[in-house]
């Protein structure tokens, strides 16, 4: 498993289906509200707030390594 994927794991499963969909599967927005059946501007939010709790969780594990 990829480090991204492992970080994947540790989000909320909506935040998980909408990165893994963005990043793994490299759909777009507009697909993914299609699938979702959910606004473009809800799938944009959780994208955001996915991406930032991931940014978190490496800036964790950066401060954990020293």
């Amino acid at each position: 498993m990829s480090p991204f994927q492992e970080l994947l794991e540790r989000l909320p499963e909506e935040e998980r289906t909408i990165l893994t969909m963005v990043y793994l599967q490299q759909r777009t927005i507009p697909e993914i509200a299609g699938l979702l059946a959910v606004p473009e501007r809800a799938v944009m939010a959780v994208l955001e707030r996915g991406r930032a709790r991931i940014a978190a969780l490496i800036s964790q594990a950066g401060e954990g390594a020293r």
